[in-house]
């Protein structure tokens, strides 16, 4: 699919064709080429495949203002189970619901996504303030998850928390809390002052830059990269990884911090992100699209464990789910909500070739919540012979024993 990377923008209509095999790198760079008040929600990651990316209901840093990917989706290109190329007139509006949190995996292959283009100012302003458990963080980040989603959809600031080693038995977590705000610097010390003066943001933390560069900013490269890089589609650093996720619901209090910070320093080789909800998320019913983690979630945090070398698996994957357990008093329950994009076995899987509906409904229920039933009676529609299916995928509703 790779090789379906063309990307074609309308500035008539602000809309783009995208294929599936174009990265998000790619994307931003294509818009940026033609405007500087044009932008996309999607992922941070710059290599990430759109095809994939959109269809599980992909989000960045624009997901307060804008949304997910999949609500700015328009228009797609589904190749189903018979072989026909359909778009969403001939697929139907229930397959177009389907596929936009759904993921495509399930109902066929998808070759290209019409987006609508959104709008941003021609600056925008990021920062990135740190702060040690001993300058505070505890307090800062308890703070953070009563301000963080409730903040206006112009300002998005992400949480994250990292290990240190100072050697010897000298260990303590650092906590980042990145911004985006899509306005310059001086309106965000404004805001900021009044909702979160806690955190003691200063004109010298803030940088200004176009939207594009930002999401540079956004992935990790230094200040003063060109925009060239987001055409590199292979990723650099590759390591093995076990992702997790959880939806918050509550506030953690600062017990619950206090247990993840221990954790944390035991397992070390871990990345964890804390990216809020509210704005436009709380505006969309979970019904809408087949994304159904919606109003009423606070944040969506990440857990990843790395390593470099395989042998080392089995202990990272035990360190994984000992981490998800401590959480567990916190996360939301019955069902404990996950992301579909962060793929995790340990949520419920079929055999590989089978699937059991069953199973399917116990991690149907932690990945589409409510929107399960109707995802399953979709695949009856399009897909009854089963013929997309993997570990997760969504078995087609079983017709009930005519009488």
């Amino acid at each position: 699919m790779f090789n379906l990377n063309s990307i074609a923008i309308d500035m008539k209509t602000e809309t783009a064709w995208v294929q599936a095999g174009a990265t998000t790198g790619e994307l931003y760079y294509s818009i940026a080429q033609k405007s500087e008040v044009l932008g996309f929600p999607s992922g941070v990651c710059t290599t990430l495949g759109i095809g994939g990316h959109f269809s599980g209901g992909g989000y960045g840093f624009l997901i307060r203002k804008y949304g997910l990917s999949i609500d700015n989706v328009i228009d797609a290109q589904l190749i189903d189970a018979k072989g026909q190329i359909l778009d969403r007139k001939s697929m139907g509006e229930d397959v177009f619901w389907a596929i936009r949190g759904g993921g495509t995996t399930s109902f066929g292959i998808i070759l290209s996504w019409r987006i609508k283009l959104v709008r941003v100012p021609p600056r925008v302003t990021v920062f990135n303030v740190q702060r040690t458990l001993e300058q505070g963080a505890t307090e800062l980040a308890y703070r953070w998850q009563q301000v963080a989603p409730k903040l206006p959809k112009d300002l998005f600031i992400r949480l994250q928390p990292v290990p240190i080693n100072n050697g010897g038995n000298n260990k303590t977590v650092r906590v980042s809390f990145i911004g985006h705000f899509l306005g310059q610097a001086d309106g965000l010390l404004r805001l900021m002052n009044v909702r979160f003066s806690e955190l003691g943001l200063t004109r010298n933390d803030c940088l200004e830059m176009s939207w594009v560069k930002s999401s540079l900013y956004w992935a990790g490269f230094p200040n003063g990269t060109s925009i060239d890089v987001l055409l590199d589609r292979v990723q650099v650093n590759r390591v093995f990884y076990k992702s997790k996720s959880d939806y918050y619901k509550a506030v953690i209090p600062k017990q619950g911090l206090e247990t993840l910070w221990q954790v944390l320093m035991d397992i070390e080789d871990i990345f964890v992100q804390f990216n809020p909800y509210g704005g436009r998320m709380e505006e969309i019913s979970e019904s809408e699209t087949a994304f159904a983690h919606r109003s009423g979630n606070l944040f969506i945090v990440l857990y990843r464990i790395q390593w470099s070398q395989s042998d080392g698996t089995g202990r990272y994957v035990e360190m994984s789910r000992r981490l998800y357990n401590a959480m567990a008093p916190y996360a939301s329950s019955n069902p404990r909500e996950a992301f579909f994009n962060y793929r995790d076995l340990d949520v419920g899987s079929n055999e590989s070739g089978e699937t059991d509906f069953e199973v399917a409904k116990e991690y149907g229920a932690k990945y589409f919540g409510n929107n399960f039933m109707r995802l399953a009676g979709v695949k009856a529609m399009v897909d009854p012979e089963n013929f997309f299916k993997n570990e997760q995928s969504i078995p087609p509703l079983p017709t009930p024993p005519s009488h």
